[in-house]
């Protein structure tokens, strides 16, 4: 399967196709993988993420699905890349990963079926949805802070195209452990069905994203961790967190909580400690 890269190469971005351990420019310019500056693998106009999909995490929250999707916008300044430094903002807490697979569209899409919506996508890469629920109080319906700070949704390595996401395992790893373990098989909406949903109303464009979902057991990580998200036949997007240089602003806006909101989204949705949790000592 055909597999495009953007990277940094001589000061300026540039596609690249891969070629076993190497890069190549359109200009026959390469560059070894493991030493090549990533970028985001596409330049999209908007991101868009759905909520709830997969089986898994929908049982682990021990709620039902909604009849139809429900979705929440990534702003691009949150866009990041392999190899990328994911940032905890300094004062907060409560930074989730979330492994899934991102869905890119090849051609402006508007009131399509989900039986042509393949033919209006360009391929698949992996993101990391990364979600800081020390602003869920606040944010929790429109997940603007939570999802769309700086540096949480890094994209890549690749757009890989030709990509069937039928039976697909996806899985994501913290300093080299499995945390999440999943298949695109659980997803109640597949990828065409989202794209479709979405076009009714919203018209996609060219390198747009759409993050269809993740499996169950995302929690927190720590400054210093290594996140790693494989999905079979999209490869492995890496990341490691690190901590801001300066703190939330105390003098505007809501600060960062530990509800019990906050608290049982990211440890896992154990809503049966909502209320009744031991106090933190």
């Amino acid at each position: 399967m055909p597999e495009y890269r953007r990277i940094l190469l001589d000061g300026a971005a540039v596609q690249v196709t891969a070629d076993g351990d190497e890069l190549v420019a359109a200009d026959g310019r390469r560059v070894k993988t493991e030493d090549a500056r990533h970028l985001p693998p596409v330049v999209p106009s908007k991101v868009i993420a759905v909520h709830l999909n997969h089986r898994s995490r929908v049982d682990e929250f021990g709620i039902d699905l909604p009849d139809t999707p429900t979705y929440f916008h990534k702003p691009t300044s949150a866009l990041n890349s392999h190899q990328g430094a994911i940032v905890r903002p300094e004062g907060c807490k409560w930074l989730n990963y979330e492994g899934e697979v991102a869905i890119v569209i090849g051609r402006t899409a508007r009131n399509i079926a989900p039986a042509e919506a393949g033919e209006y996508i360009a391929g698949y890469t992996i993101a990391n949805d990364y979600g800081l629920h020390d602003f869920r109080d606040t944010d929790a319906g429109s997940m603007l802070r939570v999802k769309g700070s700086d540096t949480l949704c890094p994209l890549g390595p690749a757009l890989v195209t030709g990509w069937d996401f039928h039976g697909k395992s996806l899985r994501t790893y913290v300093n080299g452990e499995v945390v999440q373990d999943g298949s695109t098989d659980e997803m109640k909406w597949d990828m065409h069905y989202l794209v479709a949903d979405i076009a009714r109303t919203i018209t996609l464009y060219p390198g747009d994203v759409l993050l269809s979902g993740t499996p169950a057991n995302s929690r927190p990580v720590q400054p210093g961790d290594v996140v790693e998200v494989e999905v079979e036949g999209l490869g492995r997007l890496t990341n490691h967190i690190v901590t801001g240089p300066t703190p939330i602003r105390a003098d505007v806006g809501a600060q960062p909580t530990e509800s019990e909101e906050v608290l049982s989204t990211a440890l896992g949705g154990d809503w049966e400690f909502r209320g009744i949790r031991p106090p933190k000592r």
